[in-house]
């Protein structure tokens, strides 16, 4: 006997209102036994969607991404870092600073918006660039970070979004030996401001920084932090000898984590949610 489960259209609806997975997983023994605990189903998520979006316009009145955004700012900068914005629009020179050139697999993922320009894939570049003069005017142990939106024709899934929100920090002039604590330190600290204690670190390989350390989360092992540390050959070009440390947080991956869902897109920048409540209720 073939098991009834929900139609498509059903599941993805449930899905979007934030249903549990052990209901999303449920078998019927009839077609109308689904119909009848799907409508229930329904009323009951939708009511519960309504008493969140009542509770976020009377109480938080803020996205949860804004607000880590600024819970992490502060905590950064009472930590001693230092914030930096830098443009959307990145140079094509500044990409091929960090080996991304016509062959690199990460280059058919970037929205061009001419040959030369580009909207950013990632904060580094720009903070190599900001590091170059500040390494010059301030004394060592020097430590910067930003938080920004970044672009890339990511592959479709509830996991990756093409508009996302990096947190990238940096530290330099710390010494060699202390690197590796210094990041399991950070990544600490911005794991527990997001609310998550189920994380690890792992040893990966990136196709950017060779070697790196990141931070694996939750039960569907969620990448949510990825770490290297310098001197790093991506360091030549700018001329820039010292050792660091580095970390990029994928924003939106860890109010995922923390809130134990697996819909990223309803997290971030959305005409079809607000503050992870779907509108169409």
């Amino acid at each position: 006997m073939v098991a009834i489960t929900w139609t498509e259209t059903q599941a993805r609806r449930l899905k979007e209102l934030d249903a549990l997975k052990s209901d999303l997983s449920r078998h019927f023994r009839s077609t109308s036994s689904r119909e009848k605990t799907y409508q229930q189903l329904e009323k009951t998520l939708v009511t519960r969607q309504r008493r969140r979006l009542k509770a976020y316009r009377e109480i938080h009145k803020r996205p949860a991404l804004c607000r880590l955004e600024s819970g992490l700012t502060e905590l950064l900068v009472k930590d001693g870092f230092v914030q930096v914005t830098t443009p959307i629009m990145m140079s094509k020179g500044l990409l091929k600073k960090m080996s991304i050139d016509a062959d690199h697999p990460l280059n058919s993922q970037i929205y061009w918006l001419d040959k030369n320009k580009c909207l950013r894939p990632m904060l580094a570049p720009h903070l190599y660039y900001v590091l170059v003069d500040l390494l010059r005017l301030w004394e060592k142990p020097l430590r910067i970070f930003e938080v920004g939106p970044c672009f890339r024709r990511e592959s479709k899934g509830s996991q990756h979004a093409s508009e996302f929100t990096m947190l990238n920090l940096v530290e330099m002039g710390l010494p060699a030996e202390s690197r590796e604590g210094r990041i399991r330190e950070l990544g600490k600290v911005i794991a527990d401001a997001a609310k998550i204690d189920d994380y690890r670190f792992e040893t990966v390989t990136s196709a950017i920084y060779g070697d790196t350390i990141d931070i694996i989360a939750g039960e569907d092992n969620a990448e949510i932090g990825s770490a290297a540390m310098g001197p790093h050959r991506l360091d030549r070009p700018w001329k820039i000898n010292e050792t660091w440390v580095g970390i990029g947080f994928g924003l939106e991956r860890l109010l995922m984590v923390a809130e134990k869902t697996d819909n990223l897109a309803k997290l971030g920048r959305s005409l079809a949610y607000l503050d992870g409540v779907r509108l169409n209720i």
